[in-house]
């Protein structure tokens, strides 16, 4: 069962742990385990995927139970007044605030590129006693990343544009920070859907969802001594 973060007759908002799928798809592979499935048969009726989550990142989705309101908070994520906040820890120190304006194609069999844009603020910096690349050290930085459109992995792969690259990310990370971080015991992609911010397409109520980190998340965090407060 996914831990409810709201939740009312027509929609939900659950917490998604990291390497769930969310529904079945070419990226499957032979996976049987899909959110959707689990949805379904928690709640007992139809459920309709509002958006999309990696199967690697964890946090809030958002989901509705009739086709009228999965289409009514579709309109509202296109026109950008969903607030979508993320966790995520990258390589290296960039600037405090910072925003990736780079278009992206959408995926496997999707190479037409569309307008992406990623707003990030650093939260916090690390450095540890990790040789790389030189250096007797390895630079860190947890941030919160804010993105404006929902294209195929868009954050993860803004922060590769960049040259920050994602903790853990296997598709588009530096396998040599990956592999750092499994040695101490951190064994996910350190990117985390923490906040959902839109207004009810029904009742016009502001809903608020925050997701907490999964124990690995804050392992990390821990290794780091720095704090997602």
């Amino acid at each position: 069962m996914l831990d409810t973060l709201y939740l009312d007759d027509w929609l939900a908002v659950v917490d998604k742990p990291a390497g769930l799928m969310v529904h079945d798809s070419k990226l499957a592979r032979g996976e049987t385990d899909f959110a959707a499935d689990r949805l379904r048969e928690q709640f007992g009726k139809p459920v309709f995927l509002v958006h999309r989550l990696d199967r690697a990142t964890s946090g809030c989705l958002l989901l509705a139970f009739d086709c009228d309101t999965a289409s009514a908070l579709g309109k509202t994520l296109m026109s950008r007044e969903v607030e979508k906040d993320y966790l995520a820890i990258c390589r290296g120190w960039p600037e405090q605030d910072f925003v990736v304006d780079h278009p992206l194609d959408g995926g496997p069999g999707k190479p037409a590129k569309k307008p992406a844009l990623t707003r990030f603020v650093r939260l916090a910096t690390a450095e540890l006693d990790l040789p790389s690349a030189g250096f007797d050290t390895s630079r860190y930085a947890l941030l919160r990343a804010s993105p404006e459109t929902g294209r195929f992995r868009q954050i993860r792969r803004h922060l590769k544009h960049v040259s920050h690259h994602l903790i853990g990310d296997t598709s588009h990370g530096d396998g040599r920070h990956n592999r750092a971080f499994r040695m101490r015991g951190v064994h996910r992609m350190l990117l985390h859907a923490q906040r959902l911010a839109f207004l009810h397409p029904v009742s016009g109520a502001r809903i608020i969802a925050t997701a907490p980190n999964d124990a690995q998340f804050d392992r990390a965090l821990a290794l780091l001594g720095i704090s997602d407060q």
